[in-house]
């Protein structure tokens, strides 16, 4: 019993200290309110991708989870990158990865346990949009992990995304 709850102090302990470290990746995206006679959220699928286009870590997956029998997960592949960077393997949805679409307006996501283990490196934040009766769009943001000093970066879409600022905390 001793054994056990010492692991579990000493896990308690390391996850405390990468708290204490700090390091977080945010992301401020803002979805335009468009003037069309037809509106729906878009679908919004947020990762990091290395050098090679592959992906690092998936971060957000944010589409119509409200549907019944899963009828909102049958769209997803429209967001045609991030289904063909590994989008399709998955099985959605995924506790903390999958959420709720985004209405018009500006939306922060905080992200530390999904860059924890992030290797040293260049890296780009992907953000691609798809919406119904709409477009598809797809920014990128470059930056280096990890981060050095707290910095930002950003990149603005066309039309159905607006401005995307990512924002690395040490």
């Amino acid at each position: 019993m001793h054994k056990r709850i010492t692991r579990l102090l000493g896990a308690a302990a390391l996850a405390l200290a990468g708290a204490a470290q700090g390091q977080s990746l945010a992301v401020e995206m803002e979805v335009p309110r468009l003037q069309v006679a037809e509106y729906h959220k878009p679908y919004v699928a947020l990762w990091i991708a290395r050098e090679d286009n592959s992906v690092a870590a998936n971060l957000a997956v944010l589409y119509d989870v409200a549907l019944k029998d899963e009828e909102g997960e049958k769209w997803l592949k429209d967001m045609r990158q991030w289904w063909r960077r590994g989008g399709r393997a998955l099985d959605m949805p995924i506790d903390g990865l999958s959420g709720a679409t985004k209405g018009p307006g500006k939306h922060r996501l905080v992200f530390s346990d999904k860059v924890a283990d992030l290797p040293p490196g260049n890296y780009r934040l992907m953000v691609e949009a798809a919406r119904e009766v709409g477009g598809r769009e797809l920014v990128e943001v470059p930056f280096q992990w990890p981060p050095q000093q707290a910095g930002q970066a950003a990149a603005s879409g066309g039309e159905e995304l607006g401005t995307v600022q990512l924002s690395l905390a040490p």
